[in-house]
């Protein structure tokens, strides 16, 4: 099986046309039927019904797009190692506050320990990054939670304190209960994400729900966030990290949660000892030897 078959295979099941991906691929679109039929045959299986309309994917089509996406990034990983074999590089993916805002200066920090080694620093998804770890994508990722894949070794390394912003100008005591945060226009991440699940739990301590909350906008990163709380528009909460220059700054207030532990620890995920390279052990090292310094 080729791989050029397989990325066109991966390109046709999202556009649902073949005609689309041979334009846009300046391909010849008998030449592409080509290509799909080679790895229908190499597969023993049919992976798309044609009609009219387009293509739609058989249920056998369906397992293979389910892999497409991890052979072909592996695949790609691997042409990039060969590229690399003369500069070495560590791959780290981080949850989007982890890698925004922990480790950035952490990363400053180990390229002083080790000035041969070269770090290369992307947000992910939790969910993408254990996949991404697990298949060699990336050598160590950084989690709100601990992984529940039996081949990858998490270690805490940290706790994030959370806390609640207000518009400077607000007047909100350093010290709140969970329950006063219903009392405040919030405004929280679209997605899932570690504060809200517990914020959830929390609430459900004390006999509220999720759906009790003023909840006021519901926006798509940290940054947006801060920009509304700035403006007046509500509270929020999120890693204290995230907004320590805005405070320090006196641009924005931060409360304290007395009541309940909203706090979370932050995990780094690898593979066993065995897998790490040399470069990799000492990173790990030298990470966990930075304590209280990891975030800026």
């Amino acid at each position: 099986m080729h791989i050029e078959c397989l990325k066109y295979f991966q390109k046709i099941a999202k556009i649902k046309s073949i005609s689309k991906v041979a334009n846009k691929s300046h391909i010849s679109q008998p030449a592409l039927s080509q290509q799909i039929q080679k790895l229908e045959n190499s597969l023993g299986k049919k992976l798309f019904i044609r009609s009219n309309k387009g293509v739609k994917l058989t249920s056998s089509g369906e397992i293979v797009l389910k892999y497409a996406d991890n052979i072909i990034r592996t695949y790609e990983k691997m042409l990039n190692g060969l590229k690399e074999q003369e500069q070495k590089e560590i791959k780290i993916e981080g949850e989007f506050s982890i890698a925004t805002y922990c480790l950035p200066c952490a990363l400053i920090s180990m390229q002083e320990e080790y000035p041969t080694h070269n770090y290369n620093l992307i947000s992910s998804t939790s969910e993408e990054i254990e996949g991404d770890v697990l298949n060699d994508i990336c050598e160590l990722g950084f989690i709100t939670k601990p992984s529940s894949e039996e081949e990858l070794v998490s270690e805490k390394v940290i706790t994030e304190k959370v806390v609640l912003i207000s518009p400077a100008n607000y007047d909100i005591p350093e010290k709140i209960s969970i329950k006063k945060i219903l009392d405040y226009k919030l405004i929280i991440l679209k997605e899932s994400c570690i504060i809200k699940d517990n914020l959830r739990e929390g609430l459900s301590s004390i006999g509220y729900t999720f759906a009790d909350l003023n909840i006021m906008s519901r926006l798509e990163t940290t940054e947006a966030i801060k920009t509304l709380v700035q403006k007046g528009y509500g509270t929020a909460l999120v890693p204290y990290n995230s907004v320590k220059d805005e405070f320090v700054a006196n641009e924005l207030n931060i409360s304290r949660i007395e009541d309940y532990n909203l706090d979370y620890n932050i995990y780094m995920v690898r593979k066993s000892s065995e897998n790490l390279t040399k470069d990799l052990k000492e990173f790990i090292k030298g990470f966990k030897n930075l304590g209280p310094n990891i975030c800026c």
